[in-house]
């Protein structure tokens, strides 16, 4: 099973090893074709289920997607490394009808001598993805070490901000929206590399793309957390990643579980934020194993349409 802690940052390594090398408006649900609420997935979550059936979701996307188109998803948010890899899933996602409106990719900003490079690489992927609709660009930046328990000091995560606020500020430029992602590792120590990528940014640069359970789990598998989070930072939440869990461990589909997410989807509406919405249902050892892939994003997809229908308007 995938190890939960840095399998998306794994995922998208591995990602850039086997596909060959060939002032931006807060973004909202809105619609998608026939008037409903437009709801997207990651790649990753797909590539979660594939493997647990024993197959590889980069293989052969385009067949792959047609697993997604069918599922009843709307976009999809390809996770990349560059723009090579942009370049080769953009036509596919047109080819089967699924928008591009966010683009998850990799970036390290805390190690000063690697910003400049990181940044070009994400905005040569952020003009491509551009071109093809996409609204958003979303960034982890990447840890000290993949997995490990290091975590970034006073200077790192000066710079990292400084680096996050200047990518942000180059996407303004260019009329796209950064938001920033986490995990579980920047919730540690008073959760200080979080939090400071927050306060040590300008909120016209860098928006929030919350990802609530990695919240959840990384304050302790806290809602209190997660709802001091949205209050503090609300109004910069610009997309919304959506993953449930059971007692603790990620259900199959997305729906009653540890989180409230009605609640959250009223406290956002409350303050006049509507997130583009995109799908994180994942599965990790502990998991029930009953449906495949197709039918597990149908689910969510329903039920997801069913707490944020209010996002359509």
């Amino acid at each position: 099973m995938i190890d939960r802690t840095s399998s998306r940052r794994k995922f998208l390594q591995d990602m850039m090893l086997t596909l060959p090398l060939a002032a931006a408006v807060p973004a909202s649900a809105g619609r998608a074709a026939g008037g409903r609420l437009h709801i997207a997935c990651n790649q990753y979550s797909w590539a979660v289920f594939y493997g647990r059936e024993g197959r590889d979701f980069g293989a052969s996307l385009d067949t792959a997607l047609v697993e997604v188109a069918a599922s009843g998803i709307d976009g999809f948010e390809p996770g990349v490394g560059g723009l090579q890899q942009v370049e080769k899933i953009a036509p596919l996602l047109k080819k089967h009808g699924l928008e591009m409106r966010s683009l998850y990719v990799n970036s390290t900003l805390h190690e000063a001598e690697k910003v400049d490079g990181s940044i070009e690489q994400v905005i040569a992927a952020a003009a491509k993805a551009k071109a093809v609709g996409t609204r958003i660009i979303v960034t982890n930046p990447s840890p000290i070490r993949w997995g490990g328990p290091e975590n970034k000091n006073d200077e790192q995560l000066r710079t990292q901000a400084a680096a996050l606020d200047k990518l942000g500020a180059k996407l303004r430029q260019m009329g796209l929206t950064l938001a920033y992602h986490n995990h579980d590792i920047e919730l540690r120590q008073a959760a200080r590399e979080f939090h400071h990528m927050m306060v040590g940014t300008d909120p016209k640069n860098v928006t929030l793309c919350l990802d609530a359970h990695w919240v959840y789990r990384g304050a302790g598998n806290s809602q209190v957390a997660l709802f001091d989070i949205v209050k503090l930072y609300g109004q910069r939440i610009t997309e919304l990643h959506l993953r449930q869990s059971r007692d603790g461990v990620w259900a199959e589909v997305f729906g009653p579980g540890d989180i409230d997410y009605r609640a959250l989807a009223d406290t956002l509406l409350k303050i006049g934020v509507k997130p583009l919405l995109v799908l994180e249902q994942a599965v990790e050892a502990g998991s029930p194993n009953t449906l495949k892939a197709v039918e597990a994003f149908k689910q969510s997809t329903q039920y997801t349409r069913r707490i944020f229908a209010a996002f359509a308007g």
